[in-house]
């Protein structure tokens, strides 16, 4: 039997890295940061504790990783090519179907960005991505600034504003969301042209939004 070749070694390290940081995600978007354990992860990840402290020494590393991946993502939307319009209407599809595929990380994020225990490590990735969320910030402006807007920073401050609206009302009301007649509205609202194609599923929904209740949550009144 010959030994595993250095690049299936490094790839099986990749995968185990990959598995890990799954499982941690789906912990974390479950319950929560504070109290998911490493007991948790490894257990849902089917790997031994010294494994995972190998790659990741503990939970603030895990979450380092993740939101390092999802500023990574955020920011890789504005790097599109096409005229000013056919841009601005890429960061809003991709910004809403990024959203869609994703929901347990920008939950996760979410939960990490408002409670103040955890603001500061949302804050430290936000800072070692600075060239990249800078880059973003200017990307926007410029594609403002080309399609005649008085106050590009105002109009970028504004879109990510309302993306972030959106994102967050997917992560809380997930399918009930009415993405795609808010994704049409989002195109009328900036002139652009009519979608040809829906971005994502039609799905049957209520006419309201409401949260969904745990099993164990007491009826109201």
């Amino acid at each position: 039997m010959s030994p595993r070749s250095a690049e299936a070694n490094e790839e099986l390290r990749a995968q185990s890295r990959e598995r890990i940081l799954a499982a941690a995600l789906e912990v974390f978007a479950e319950k929560g940061y504070h109290d998911a354990t490493i007991s948790d992860i490894t257990a849902r990840a089917g790997v031994s504790r010294g494994l995972l402290t190998y790659y990741f020494p503990g939970k603030q590393n895990l979450v380092d990783e993740l939101l390092d991946r999802y500023l990574d993502g955020v920011t890789a939307l504005v790097d599109v090519p096409g005229d000013p319009d056919e841009r601005l209407a890429a960061v809003i599809d991709g910004a809403i179907a990024t959203a869609a595929a994703t929901v347990p990380v920008q939950r996760l994020t979410l939960s990490l960005v408002v409670n103040p225990a955890t603001h500061p490590q949302f804050a430290a990735a936000e800072a070692r991505k600075e060239a990249r969320v800078a880059a973003l910030e200017d990307g926007l402006r410029g594609l403002f600034a080309a399609r005649g807007a008085e106050d590009p920073a105002v109009e970028e401050a504004l879109l990510r504003s309302v993306l972030e609206g959106v994102i967050f009302k997917m992560a809380v009301y997930g399918d009930q969301f009415p993405a795609e007649p808010v994704r049409r509205r989002l195109y009328a609202l900036y002139g652009l042209p009519a979608p040809h194609d829906d971005l994502l599923p039609a799905a049957p929904r209520p006419d309201r939004m409401r949260a969904a209740r745990t099993a164990s949550a007491p009826p109201a009144g």
